[in-house]
C-alpha cells in the first residue's frame, strides 16, 4: 500500500476529521483513510453503470419528458407564476 503526505491542511479541515474520527470511534488517521475511499473518483464505465442503476430505480412514467414542461406544468395547476416570486 502506498503513502501520502498531505501538507498546509487548515485547521478547521482537520478539527473536523479528529472529530469525525471521534464520534465514528476510530483514528484520525483511519477517519481519512475513509474519507478519501468514499471521495475516490470513479471512472467512465463505472459512471455509466451507477447512471444505469439510478434510472432503474426510477417509475416506468419518467421515461426522460423534459424537466421544463413538469415545471411548467406544476406552476400552471398551483396558480404560481414568475411575477409572483419578485
Amino acid at each position: 500500500m502506498g503513502q501520502v503526505l498531505i501538507r498546509s491542511l487548515d485547521d478547521e479541515v482537520i478539527a473536523a476529521y479528529r472529530a469525525a474520527a471521534v464520534a465514528n470511534d476510530r483514528s484520525l488517521e483511519a477517519e481519512l483513510r475513509e474519507a478519501l475511499k468514499r471521495a475516490k473518483p470513479i471512472g467512465a464505465g463505472d459512471r455509466r453503470a451507477l447512471a444505469m442503476q439510478v434510472r432503474n430505480l426510477l417509475p416506468a412514467n419518467l421515461s426522460g419528458e423534459d424537466g421544463t414542461d413538469i415545471i411548467r406544468r406544476y406552476r400552471d395547476m398551483n396558480g404560481d407564476s414568475e411575477s409572483d416570486h419578485s
